[in-house]
């Protein structure tokens, strides 16, 4: 059985537990209070935070996430001006994530979906579908299973070098949205 170690405990760490739980997996949260000294059963664990929060996390637990699937599924944008991306161009949260921990296999996945769509399962008539980047073809394979277990499409979508242009769909899709050109509960699918 798959198992899930779930740092954040919002709107997108309970809509992903509850995807894993679906699929049959073992879901445990960490609290922004635990997570200083967390206790990380899962093979995998999720960073289900806003991407300033993945620092001091990394700094208190790169240990325990060694030998670990590790997906980032932050978006690294301004929050103050909602107009740029926080990381170099050209690179990403999850590249700066996967230098920060060589011992452990960092995956992108969930930052181009909505809490609400995760939890309907679709996007307009459309299932909700997660893309996956990432360097280790059994950690993408074993995320992808996953998330087909618990009811939505999962799509392999390349290597981490990936990850530049799903942060850049997630920042459009965060934009739309806080401008109300398109709703929380809608988004970007994919017909596949």
């Amino acid at each position: 059985m798959a198992s899930f170690t779930i740092f954040g405990t919002g709107n997108m760490a309970n809509a992903i537990g509850g995807v894993f739980a679906n699929g049959g997996a073992s879901v445990d949260y960490v609290s922004h209070e635990q997570a200083a000294d967390a206790v990380v059963n899962g093979d995998t664990v999720v960073l289900a935070v806003p991407y300033p929060a993945v620092a001091e996390i990394l700094k208190n637990n790169a240990d325990k996430f060694a030998g670990k699937t590790v997906v980032d599924i932050t978006n690294p944008l301004n929050f103050e001006t909602f107009d740029s991306l926080t990381v170099p161009v050209g690179s990403s949260a999850a590249a700066e994530i996967q230098s920060a921990l060589p011992n452990s296999r960092v995956l992108k996945a969930f930052n181009t979906t909505f809490a609400a769509t995760l939890a309907s399962g679709k996007v307009g008539d459309t299932k909700t579908t997660v893309l996956v980047a990432g360097d280790d073809a059994d950690a993408k394979s074993a995320l992808v299973t996953a998330v087909q277990a618990g009811g939505l499409g999962a799509i392999d979508a390349g290597s981490l070098k990936r990850a530049h242009e799903l942060e850049a769909i997630g920042f459009l899709q965060l934009t739309l949205a806080a401008g109300e050109k398109i709703t929380w509960t809608g988004g970007f699918g994919v017909n596949n």
